[in-house]
């Protein structure tokens, strides 16, 4: 009988034999993990690490060698399968997360901050300047004004809620107005018109007024000279004054702003107390009425007996 030897079974390629390995200590590595959440104390038969170490040694005595990917930054293990690279670290895909929430941030974007990755949501919530007004993070454009900091679309007038435009804001007690509303509410009003003065003002009378608006209350004019009359806080020229007052001169219709003489309920000027036909002065108690008009007695008597 012929013998003969049996034909060895060729080993597969290394670089095979090291993506097997990759692809079961992967899954191994993702077993431990899931494991790794019971309580302390309880051991599992065998042990992950004690298996994977065996299984390392195994294939070291068959020439096999695999190469860790590295240490993860996390669990401080070496990396044999996936591996994910971030923040100049690398680390279990499984290991990656927000530093606030927890969250796997392994097929997500993330923010850095001092080292750290954060899911979008933590991040703008610890790190993103705070709205005003609605005291939400601000995720893109910022306003800063009155020393804080607004969405854009926030930071309006506080009395009609219109967004300022190119004319700005106007700020009292801190909150901004816009200047419609801000002269509104706390500009000093016009005595004659009521409405807010701005710019020119007289200040009259215990009050401000635009130039143009301080006239006499009666006939509307100016005051020549600046002079006027004052009459229950309201301003007046001399004859309208006097007229309310009921100082006008029955005889010449001036005002009386001296000496008066007052007959028959009326006033006159002492050298406009005349006799209506002779034009003589009359004296107090000695004159005559007839018809609404004075007569000495002379003349009264020639007249109208």
């Amino acid at each position: 009988a012929v013998s003969s030897s049996p034909i060895p079974v060729p080993q597969p390629p290394p670089t095979a034999a090291a993506q097997q390995l990759d692809e079961l200590l992967a899954d191994l590595g993702h077993m431990q993990s899931k494991l790794s959440g019971q309580a302390a104390g309880v051991p599992t038969e065998p042990s992950l690490d004690n298996m994977l170490g065996s299984l390392t040694r195994d294939l070291q005595e068959l020439g096999i060698t695999a190469t860790p990917a590295g240490v993860c930054a996390s669990c401080r293990k070496p990396i044999a399968g996936k591996v994910l690279t971030a923040l100049g670290k690398t680390w279990h895909p499984e290991h990656f997360t927000c530093a606030r929430c927890g969250q796997g941030l392994d097929s997500q974007p993330f923010f850095e901050q001092g080292g750290r990755a954060f899911c979008e949501e933590d991040y703008h919530q610890a790190f993103s300047p705070c709205c005003a007004y609605c005291a939400g993070s601000i995720r893109e454009k910022v306003l800063t004004a009155l020393d804080q900091t607004w969405h854009p679309e926030h930071f309006f007038c506080a009395h009609c809620g219109k967004v300022f435009g190119d004319e700005g804001f106007l700020e009292r007690n801190g909150k901004p107005y816009c200047r419609q509303d801000f002269l509104a509410m706390f500009a000093p009003k016009c005595q004659g018109c009521e409405r807010p003065v701005t710019d020119n003002y007289l200040s009259a009378l215990q009050g401000v007024w635009h130039p143009e608006c301080f006239v006499c209350t009666e006939c509307l004019s100016g005051f020549a000279g600046g002079s006027f009359f004052e009459l229950d806080g309201r301003p007046y020229c001399e004859l309208h004054f006097h007229q309310r007052q009921g100082t006008i001169c029955h005889g010449c219709g001036r005002p009386v702003t001296g000496r008066c003489i007052t007959a028959a309920g009326r006033k006159y000027h002492p050298e406009h107390f005349v006799c209506t036909y002779c034009l003589g002065r009359l004296q107090k108690g000695t004159f005559r009425e007839c018809g609404d008009k004075m007569y000495c007695q002379a003349c009264h008597d020639k007249l109208f007996l």
